[in-house]
This record gives C-alpha cells, sequence and structure tokens, in this order.
C-alpha cells in the first residue's frame, strides 16, 4: 500500500507551507462552523472551508511544479512578513521590564534603551540625530 502511495505521488508537487496554511484554516472555519446560529452563514462558512481543502489537495497532487512554486513563494513573501512582526512585538514585550523602545524623530528608527536611566540623551544609530527622552 505505501509503495503504491509512493508511486502515485511521483511527480505531484506535494505539501509545501501553503498548503498547510490552508488546511489548518479550513480546520478552524469547519470548528468555528460548529458554532454558528444560523443555517446560511454555516453552510456558506463549510462551502468555504471545503473549497479551500479541495484547493489545498489540488496543489498538493498537482504535477505543474513551477505554479505551485510560485504560489508559495508569494505566499511566503506575505507570511514571513506578518511572521516577522509578531516576532518583534514577542521580542518587545518580553523585554518590556528591563528596556523601553523609542522611535528616532528623523528616520523612525526603533532604539531600545534600558529602563531607570531617568532622563538621558539617545543617539539614533541609524542617522546620528540626538534626542532627550525619560527612560
Amino acid at each position: 500500500m505505501r509503495e503504491r502511495l509512493q508511486r502515485f505521488m511521483q511527480g505531484r508537487y506535494g505539501v509545501d507551507q501553503l498548503s498547510n496554511f490552508i488546511v489548518v484554516v479550513a480546520v478552524v472555519l469547519l470548528v468555528i462552523e460548529l458554532f454558528l446560529p444560523s443555517f446560511k452563514i454555516r453552510s456558506i462558512v463549510n462551502l468555504v472551508a471545503v473549497c479551500m481543502l479541495v484547493y489545498s489537495y489540488f496543489r498538493i497532487f498537482s504535477r505543474n511544479h513551477y505554479k505551485r512554486y510560485a504560489e508559495n513563494e508569494r505566499f511566503l513573501k506575505y507570511f514571513v512578513r506578518i511572521q516577522r512582526w509578531f516576532t518583534k512585538k514577542q521580542r518587545r514585550f518580553a523585554q518590556r521590564k528591563t528596556h523601553r523602545f523609542f522611535k528616532c524623530p528623523c528616520c523612525k528608527q526603533s532604539i531600545r534603551v534600558p529602563k531607570g536611566k531617568g532622563k538621558i540623551a539617545i543617539t539614533c544609530p541609524k542617522c546620528s540625530t540626538e534626542f532627550i527622552r525619560r527612560s
């Protein structure tokens, strides 16, 4: 049985990050659909989730590697930005007790300064602008 599946998948694109993301979103929609009160809304959400699953399996079983790879690259271009933004917020949240973050008034560069130093002159490392803030 395993050999048949391996032979069937030969030449197919397979699973990538976009397919995984689509499947996860579809499963979340199916779970949300269980708690919706209106039958019409439930059926629309269910239809969207099933269409997403069908599209995901279409991508997985596709033989057009070039198009599926290009789709995945476009997805990753935007997904990585969002992921970086959340990582940055998480890092800042973890350092909130020991550091303060300021933006340079000229270039908008984010600058990390230790807390509890009083009124200090902060020099931007990017544009060398000096400004005074209370840490």
